[in-house]
């Protein structure tokens, strides 16, 4: 593999797409993978189109941002990727 293989890229090399406080929309659906408390493997716990607000910015395995997510309808927190997510600042609901 070579230095700009996708599979090499360190994607905590470039800053958060994401800050805390920013509103953001789910892009995809999001089921338990068994991780998640309260719900079954397979649960759907956030739909596409649901609109949160990131609490917290942290990393997976040294190499992904995670962000936290606080999906306020459904009373969810759940940990998301930067590509499971779109910048939902300009909306007004």
């Amino acid at each position: 593999m070579t230095a700009s293989d996708p599979a090499e890229t360190l994607e905590i090399d470039t800053p958060p797409a994401f800050a805390p406080g920013t509103k953001v929309r789910a892009r995809a659906l999001v089921r338990d993978d068994g991780t998640f408390p309260g719900a079954r493997v397979g649960d759907v716990l956030v739909e596409p189109g649901a609109l949160g607000y990131v609490r917290e910015v942290g990393s997976f395995l040294q190499r992904f941002w995670i962000y936290e997510v606080d999906f306020i309808d459904s009373r969810r927190i759940v940990g998301m990727r930067a590509a499971e997510l779109e910048s939902a600042e300009g909306d007004r609901s």
